[in-house]
Parts: structure tokens; C-alpha cells; sequence
């Protein structure tokens, strides 16, 4: 008894390992013949000629190693192997049927999907206290996964769709991802507040020849702000590169160091730290802020809604 039962076990993994690997196509003759009893009547309900019923029989006996059916009299009669998968392979024809039917709306009030958002300090200060804010209001199930690293740091997580967005200085225009610019921030110089040169504004030469913290670039990019100085020969003093924004009032605050950053940063750490905002000896870009995301996810519903909220809610920063 035993022995008959690890017997049939051991026919259904093979039978099912060989389903598996199995046009879908063929499965819905094996299920039309089953249903109908017969290969003509096969073919009307499936809309096909009887030579591509019987050659889809064929290539079914072949790959299962089976007759599947026997022609009788009354019809076409199952063998006891298609008696036994007819039913797996219904289902299985069923739950594709409905996956291909349902409705993919997203109700972002009922909704409790979690998102994963790529960001930096800037990012985190300026832009996630509002999308936090929001969400709470209009989506509170809604949850919202940080990721502290550069999107070009973790591309092939954005490219693979395993991060929904990256909020970067920088668009990606590899192929397999999409940008959008949320905004973009103005350049302003920061002391701290007792700086003993540095008192009302700030000139050219106290601006080349006094100390820098700076943000740590790609290895192949330049700071705008060198790039434009180089181009009038003169260059910044980088005393100390640091990743983060926020280490850079942390540093200033008590040195004679200077640093740039972007406006709306700076003026969330004035409030916090003894330091005080200027504008720069001259004229420097605006910096632009991206999203980026993975063009995999262009048609998703629910990534289609929050991607346009989140740029709707950056033109009010």
C-alpha cells in the first residue's frame, strides 16, 4: 500500500515538473478535449481547425509520455493520468484567466503598500518631512521605506524595480529609467555666526583663500562651483570632503571654515545651529533636484499616483 502510494506520488512530481514546461496553449486543448469529448468539438470551442487540435494532442503525448485520451465510440475517453491532472490544469487555466481580468486600480485610501524612496540628507530634510506629512493625511496606510544611499549607488536596484525612486542631484539617462525635475534650489554660503573675518557679505578673496568643507563628489564629476571657478582660474580651498550635508554646519559651527550648499538645507540648520547664511562672491547654477525611477514601473498604478503627487507636492517647497 505504501509502496502504491510513492508510486503516484512520484507519477504526479513527473507529471506536474512536466506541466510546467508546457505551452499554455496546449493546456487549454488538453482542458477543450476533456470538457468536450471530443476533438471537433474541441476545435469550435476554441475557435481552432481540427489539424491544430490533433497536432497540439500530439505534441501533449509526446511531452507527457502518455495516449491521454483513447478514441472510442462515445467519444474521447481519458486515460488515467489525464483523469488526474485535468482538474490542476483547470485551475491553473482559471487563475490565469482571472489575473489577465482583474482590475489593476490603485485606491491609494485603502492601500497598504510600502515604497521604497532612495535619498540623501538633502532629501530627507527638505522633501520626506512633507511627503510624511502628506501621506498621513490622505494615505495613512500608505508606508514610505528610506534608502540613505546615492541612486548610483543602488542603480541596479532602481533598474531591477526593488527601489521605486532615487531623489537625486543627478538624472539617470541610462536606458531603463525615467527622470523628472521636482525643482531646483538656489547656492548660499555658510559661517558660523561669531566668524571672526567673515562679517557682512562675502568677497571673491575671502571666499578662495578661507578654508571649505565640501560634499564628496562622484569620482567622474566636478562641483559646479569648481568648474565655473576653474574657468576664471581660481580654485577653492577643500580642507575636508564630507558625504553629507549635515556634517557641514557641524564642522562650521565651530571652525573658520566655510561651506555652499543648497538654500533650503541651509536654512533648516540656521534654525538649529549658531550659523549664518550668505549669498556666494558671484553667481553659481541652481542645483536640480530629479526623481528617478525604473521605466518598468512607468504603467504601475500605484507608482504612477504617488510619482505625480510627489512632484505636485515639491512645486509648493
Amino acid at each position: 500500500m505504501l509502496s502504491m502510494t510513492r508510486e503516484r506520488l512520484a507519477i504526479w512530481d513527473e507529471t506536474m515538473t512536466k506541466l510546467r514546461n508546457l505551452d499554455l496553449n496546449l493546456l487549454k486543448v488538453l482542458d477543450a478535449i476533456v470538457t468536450e469529448g471530443s476533438v471537433s468539438k474541441a476545435s469550435e470551442r476554441l475557435s481552432l481547425s481540427q489539424p491544430a487540435i490533433s497536432n497540439a494532442l500530439n505534441r501533449l503525448r509526446t511531452a507527457m509520455d502518455d495516449p491521454l485520451f483513447i478514441r472510442t465510440s462515445q467519444g474521447m475517453v481519458p486515460t488515467p493520468r489525464t483523469r488526474t491532472i485535468s482538474q490542476p490544469v483547470r485551475q491553473a487555466l482559471d487563475l490565469v484567466q482571472s489575473c489577465l481580468q482583474e482590475d489593476f486600480t490603485f485606491d491609494y485610501t485603502l492601500s497598504d503598500r510600502t515604497f521604497v524612496i532612495a535619498v540623501e540628507d538633502y532629501g530627507e530634510a527638505v522633501i520626506l518631512p512633507r511627503i510624511t506629512d502628506w501621506l498621513s493625511q490622505v494615505a495613512p496606510s500608505i508606508k514610505l521605506a528610506v534608502r540613505p544611499e546615492r541612486s548610483y549607488v543602488i542603480q541596479k536596484e532602481l533598474f531591477e524595480a526593488r527601489v521605486d525612486f532615487a531623489i537625486d542631484y543627478f538624472p539617470l539617462h541610462d536606458e531603463g529609467f525615467d527622470n523628472t525635475q521636482l525643482f531646483d534650489d538656489s547656492l548660499v554660503c555658510i559661517a558660523r555666526q561669531d566668524h571672526p573675518t567673515v562679517k557682512g557679505s562675502l568677497s571673491m578673496e575671502q571666499y578662495v583663500s578661507l578654508p571649505h568643507v565640501v560634499l564628496t563628489q562622484k569620482p567622474d564629476r566636478t562641483h559646479l562651483i569648481d568648474r565655473k571657478l576653474n574657468k576664471l582660474g581660481l580654485r577653492r580651498n577643500h580642507a575636508i570632503e564630507v558625504p553629507h550635508f549635515l556634517t557641514m554646519p557641524l564642522i562650521v559651527k565651530d571652525t573658520n571654515l566655510l561651506a555652499t550648499l543648497p538654500k533650503r538645507i541651509a536654512t533648516i540648520y540656521a534654525d538649529s545651529f549658531p550659523i549664518k547664511l550668505m549669498p556666494p562672491p558671484m553667481p553659481f547654477e541652481n542645483i536640480p533636484i530629479f526623481l528617478v525611477w525604473s521605466r518598468s514601473l512607468e504603467s504601475d498604478p500605484g507608482h504612477q499616483w504617488l510619482r505625480s503627487s510627489l512632484y505636485d507636492l515639491c512645486q509648493r517647497i
